[in-house]
């Protein structure tokens, strides 16, 4: 992608025509990366049409801005380029990481390998001395993908805590009383749950792509670029406890009718223009104590002139020995992938959890099998579950036994307890990953996740594990990457969870109460293969 066109790395000639070879290989290379990260692309649709992602097509029109405007301290340099075949490299690279996502059906694997083949086709374009400085515009490209759902749900769970509280202290300051149980806040004569405490927080990601934007183009010192970046999270997370803090003053003073209309209202674009202008205020203030003195608009640089010219660079696109290398590579991926024939896949056999036993050895059902909540069945979107009460004569609680399964967790999969529950009111007391192989006489590896939880004077003690095909494992990313590794092998991506839950009740000691579930987990494990196939 330089000014001149050359027919191999020793040879070059000069091209003026939109028709030149390079460019003619750069469009092929292009083509095939489109046919052959196809999944990926349909991945970043789908994540788009949802709130948190609806900025993603946004985000690959200002990279190429950000492009542009970098390319412009480049200028165009005669001669053949140098260093080419690393971005070949990279290239390879990014065939192997979109062949493990297809291979495991996980598509937004293949959304992260086209980065990759991006940044790799601009050092083929470029060459490393030139290519290695675009990092900025293409590291940009990361704010249009989706989170890994294990890391969305820890961030998005610890950001609605911290957002909760925050606005439950601004609502005390103002004499207001209010209720903080869990992630639900209790306003008296209405409450705000989960998904309404959190809604603020659907602007974070663009804020986030703001801020990366807004650091690559400030002129100032290093580290206020560094501030700048870190602080989106912090200032949304804020703005979401001003709108709590405000939602309840409304409720307290003017009562439900008018908090329906304020929620429309400050859910849409009010939240991300004060953040917004909350970033500029902190740029401003840092501008302050610098010492080289220059205006808010003096250290940005928004120029935007001569932005054509630099695209129609494209047209000088050297035909080196590494374009034409990249392009039949990817036609050959492209072409290939189509003729692989689809592999079979096993098939899972399970019995419904409807079908499960009503006793375990000396432990038998109590009540009804209890049906979730449409919110937290929702969440949950587990496509089988089974939540039930077991007790034991003599026993001195019940044990709560909780499973539930996935047939396909690519597009989301298992929800870790770990989150769930502080949501629910229960806070963690104590949580360690623990190996029950010698306990239950295990013949793998069998470690799970031993907590206590506790509300007020209640305490319970909770065991959890999550079973990926015979593997039981206590980490969940552990869990995502055996997910990865059985996709790979034999396409199988379903999978489930297991959770036991017992009252620690007054005057016993945690050991009687983890007996318990110990009693009850060696009953469920001669069963639990028919529900969760290995």
């Amino acid at each position: 992608m330089a000014q001149i066109s050359e027919v191999s790395d020793e040879t070059p000639r000069e091209s003026g025509s939109w028709v030149a070879p390079g460019l003619f290989w750069l469009a092929v290379a292009s083509l095939g990366a489109a046919v052959f990260f196809a999944d990926g692309l349909d991945a970043l649709f789908v994540a788009w049409s949802l709130p948190e992602y609806s900025h993603g097509p946004l985000i690959p029109v200002l990279s190429a801005l950000l492009f542009l405007r970098q390319l412009k301290s480049f200028p165009p340099e005669p001669g053949p380029i140098r260093n080419r075949w690393i971005g070949v490299t990279i290239i390879v690279v990014s065939l192997a990481m979109a062949v493990l996502g297809k291979l495991s059906n996980i598509s937004d694997v293949v959304a992260y390998a086209t980065i990759v083949w991006v940044g790799g086709i601009l050092l083929v374009g470029f060459g490393w001395s030139t290519g290695k400085h675009f990092w900025p515009p293409v590291l940009h490209l990361v704010y249009m993908l989706p989170l890994p759902g294990v890391i969305y749900y820890k961030m998005t769970t610890w950001l609605q805590f911290v957002s909760s509280e925050l606005g439950v202290y601004f609502l005390r300051l103002l004499s207001i009383p209010v209720f903080l149980d869990g992630n639900i806040i209790d306003l008296g004569i209405t409450k705000l749950h989960v998904a309404e405490a959190c809604s603020g927080l659907r602007y974070l990601f663009p804020i986030l792509s703001f801020s990366y934007v807004f650091a690559v183009l400030y002129k100032g010192p290093t580290w206020h670029k560094a501030v700048l970046l870190v602080s989106a999270a912090p200032i949304t997370v804020f703005m979401n406890s001003v709108r709590i803090a405000v939602a309840g003053v409304i409720v307290e003073y003017w009562g439900l009718d008018w908090l329906e209309g304020f929620t429309h209202f400050f859910e849409g674009w009010v939240i991300f223009i004060a953040c917004i202008l909350i970033l500029f205020a902190l740029a401003r203030v840092m501008l302050l104590f610098n010492k080289e003195k220059m205006s808010l608009p003096e250290a940005l640089d928004l120029d935007t002139s001569g932005l054509w010219p630099q695209a129609k660079r494209l047209q000088f696109t050297q035909a080196s020995r590494a374009m034409v290398a990249s392009a039949l590579l990817m036609s050959a991926a492209a072409l290939g992938w189509q003729t692989i024939p689809d592999r079979e896949v096993s098939t899972v056999t399970r019995e419904s959890f409807v079908l499960f036993p009503r006793q375990l050895g000396d432990w038998r059902q109590q009540g009804s099998p209890r049906a979730l909540s449409q919110a937290v069945a929702r969440v949950l979107a587990a496509d089988d579950y089974h939540s039930v009460n077991f007790h034991k004569p003599g026993a001195a609680a019940t044990v709560e036994f909780f499973s539930a399964w996935y047939s396909d967790q690519s597009k989301g999969g298992v929800h870790s307890p770990e989150i769930c529950l502080p949501g629910g009111g229960w806070e963690i007391a104590w949580l360690e990953r623990t190996d029950l192989t010698e306990t239950l006489g295990w013949k793998t590896p069998f470690k799970i996740n031993r907590a206590i939880i506790q509300k007020g004077t209640n305490r319970m003690m909770v065991y959890y594990w999550f079973d990926q095909k015979g593997r039981n494992v206590a980490w969940d990313l552990a869990a995502k990457f055996y997910l990865l590794v059985d996709g790979v092998r034999t396409g199988r991506t379903d999978g489930g969870l297991v959770r036991l839950t017992t009252k620690i009740m007054p005057g016993e000691t945690d050991a009687a109460a983890e007996a318990r579930l110990i009693n009850l987990m060696r009953e469920a494990l001669k069963s639990i293969d028919r529900f969760i196939p290995s």
